[in-house]
């Protein structure tokens, strides 16, 4: 698996992980100050769109993941 794909994957895994900590109907609710932890997901996949940074790339990379 790639490093595009695994930033896919963990982004997919904590937009989902976060929503289900926060929504109210939730079996495995907690607070719904998780839906910030959601947004800080969505704000860094838009910045890194534009200025090509992403952090877990850097992370993955240094971890020894392949590059696309």
């Amino acid at each position: 698996m790639t490093v595009d794909r695994m930033i896919l994957a963990f982004a997919g895994f904590f937009i989902l992980l976060s929503l289900a900590l926060g929504w109210e109907q939730s079996p495995i609710f907690h607070s719904t100050h998780w839906h910030w932890f959601t947004a800080f997901v969505g704000v860094n996949l838009f910045q890194s769109a534009f200025t090509g940074f992403c952090p877990l790339a850097n992370i993955l990379k240094a971890l020894g993941a392949k590059t696309a």
